[in-house]
Formats: structure tokens, C-alpha cells, sequence
């Protein structure tokens, strides 16, 4: 009765209260320690939409079932544990930040396997379940990855400080003017300037005209 049977009136029920029971305690045993992980790396990393995203997941994984499962009771918390594995999974493609990388690469360490547990394995274990749960966090994750700010890379006080230092030699030249000709006049006055000539040079090319004189030192004609 509080179990998940596809196409039965009797069974919807199961959509809301199937995820809270369990077939043994073995069966509970295993669906307990992914949950409470992934559980909380989902509150952790994304406060914003957690919630949203474990009512969605509890319901759609549910719904999936009902329509398109096999006649069979479905019941257990696993279609919620896949859920939020894919959401994570899914998000953590997406938004590409280090703490969303991060919480993916330590949701795939230890529960990768969960990649291949969508498909049908044993007959006594709801594929269905699991496949829709990972369907319904991968659908919720397209959605809301916005809906979480994505955390702010904080400089070290020593990175902080170099920017305020300019170089002793090259002074302020290395700042990024993006192309602006004013701010570069601005910030080196000298770089429209015409190139000055070595007065040395201009003297020597004035003065050594000894290949055109002769042997008395006289110029030729």
C-alpha cells in the first residue's frame, strides 16, 4: 500500500511515502550512507535550491515509476540518493566553479558506480527507481544550476599587495590599457614622441669626410 505500483490507483500513493520504507535492513543499510553524503554536499554547496531540488527529485522519481515501471512494488530511497548524484553530476558540468567541481568530483569518487546502476542488473533490485531519479536530477540540474551564486575567488593579502606595486623599472607600463591610446599617452607621455637623435652620431657623420680629401689633406674637386 505505501509502495510505488505503475498504473495503479493504490500504488500512487506510494510516489510520497515510498522513498521512507524499506524491504530489510540490509536494504535500509544501503541506501543510508549514500543519502546522508549526498544529502549533504547538496546542502552544503547549494542553498538556494536544495530544497527544490529534493521535493523534485522525491516526486518525479516517483512519478517515473508509476508510469513506466514494471508491475512490481517499488519502494526505498535510492530513486532520491540517484537524484541528487545527477543533479550534482549535471551542475557541477555546468557551472564549472571550483566548489561545484569539487563537490562533483567527490560525489563521483565514491558513488560513481551510481552511473551504472540506472540500468537493469538483478530482477529483486527497481532499476526504475534509479533511472528516473537520475533523470529527474539531471532535468532539475539544466533548470536551476543558475539559482546558487557562484562563490567569489578571495586574493591572498600578498597578491592583494602586488597589485598596488609597480614595477621599479618599467613603472606603470604593464597595467592592461585595453588599447587606449589617451590613457597610454596618460600613463607615458613619451610614446608618440618623435626618436631623438645621438648627437654623437650627427657629429661623426658632420666630421669624418676624410675618404674624399687627397694626400695634402685637400679635397678633391
Amino acid at each position: 500500500m505505501f509502495a510505488v505500483y505503475p498504473q495503479k490507483l493504490s500504488g500512487a500513493l506510494g510516489i510520497v511515502t515510498a522513498p521512507l520504507i524499506h524491504g530489510s535492513l540490509e536494504h535500509i543499510y544501503s541506501n543510508t550512507l549514500p543519502l546522508l553524503v549526498l544529502l549533504t554536499a547538496l546542502l552544503y554547496g547549494y542553498p538556494r535550491s536544495r530544497m527544490r531540488v529534493l521535493l523534485s527529485v522525491w516526486l518525479m522519481s516517483g512519478l517515473g515509476v508509476w508510469f513506466f515501471a514494471r508491475d512490481a512494488y517499488h519502494l526505498g530511497a535510492s530513486g532520491i540518493s540517484h537524484g541528487i548524484f545527477f543533479y550534482l553530476l549535471v551542475v557541477g558540468i555546468l557551472r564549472r566553479d571550483k566548489s561545484s567541481v569539487a563537490i562533483m568530483m567527490i560525489a563521483f569518487f565514491m558513488y560513481g558506480g551510481m552511473t551504472m546502476s540506472i540500468f537493469p542488473r538483478e530482477p529483486g533490485i527497481s532499476f526504475e527507481y534509479h533511472l528516473f531519479g537520475g533523470i529527474s536530477g539531471a532535468l532539475v540540474a539544466l533548470f536551476w544550476y543558475r539559482l546558487d551564486p557562484k562563490q567569489q575567488d578571495k586574493p591572498y593579502p600578498w597578491e592583494q599587495d602586488a597589485r598596488d606595486i609597480d614595477d621599479p623599472i618599467i613603472g606603470d607600463e604593464w597595467r592592461d590599457t585595453g588599447g587606449d591610446t589617451t590613457l597610454n599617452e596618460q600613463t607615458n607621455p613619451n610614446v608618440n614622441a618623435p626618436p631623438v637623435r645621438d648627437p654623437s652620431q650627427v657629429n661623426v657623420q658632420l666630421v669624418d669626410d676624410t675618404s674624399n680629401r687627397d694626400a695634402n689633406n685637400k679635397p678633391y674637386p
